[in-house]
């Protein structure tokens, strides 16, 4: 009898295990990856940008994602701020969402910055989007006061709102000339390779903190 209760106990669990298994999201995800020239794919085919390259490789892990290409070139985190409500449609799910580097380059004023991401953050999180927040570095010629202020920005907000932050984006290609166009800033689609591989497990883990929909 003991083995009997022991087997129906069993049966019941694998049952409970299956229908968590076979719970599929009702739709696909759709995400926009928001930015600047290093989300655009400045001088690269649409197919190597950013965007294109990570929805390709979680749709090789199984994902069902759509990942829209909504950087501008040469856009500021107050350009950013100015065209966010109509750049991110009704319906998405997550935001990439990653500026600031023209600002540096511009010399635009750390606490500008701030303020314009920390809008942005909050006006999709008002929407009920889901925020990554992708990390920038202030390039050295600005000194190390303006560096101090300007790198503090992502680590903060991020804490600040609670959202995931990716904290480089260029971690692996920055300074290395076989990763880039040949002006030492943009990568190429070598370079593009790099930067998904390495925040594959970050959109993973995004994906994760979408609220789920499943099919009944």
């Amino acid at each position: 009898m003991k083995i009997k209760a022991a087997y129906r106990i069993f049966v019941v669990f694998c049952g409970v295990a299956l229908g968590l298994v076979g719970a599929a999201r009702a739709e696909t995800l759709n995400i926009v990856g928001f930015g600047d020239s290093l989300m655009a794919g400045y001088e690269l085919a649409p197919s190597d940008a950013f965007p294109s390259r990570l929805e390709a490789a979680l749709k090789e892990k199984g994902y069902d994602v759509v990942i829209a290409n909504a950087g501008v070139s040469g856009d500021t985190s107050t350009g950013g701020l100015a065209r966010l409500d109509w750049s991110i449609p009704d319906g998405t799910h997550a935001v990439l969402l990653e500026l600031g580097a023209n600002d540096a380059l511009r010399g635009i004023s750390p606490e500008k910055t701030r303020q314009n991401i920390d809008e942005m953050i909050t006006r999709l999180k008002e929407r009920g989007i889901v925020v990554l927040l992708i990390g920038i570095v202030s390039p050295p010629n600005m000194g190390d006061d303006y560096a101090e202020k300007f790198n503090r920005i992502y680590p903060e907000l991020s804490k600040q709102h609670g959202v995931p932050l990716y904290p480089f984006f260029l971690d692996g290609v920055a300074l290395q000339p076989d990763l880039d166009i040949g002006d030492g800033m943009h990568p190429n689609p070598d370079g593009v390779n790099v930067m998904v591989s390495r925040f594959l497990p970050f959109a993973e883990d995004l994906i994760g903190n979408i609220p789920v929909k499943v099919n009944e």
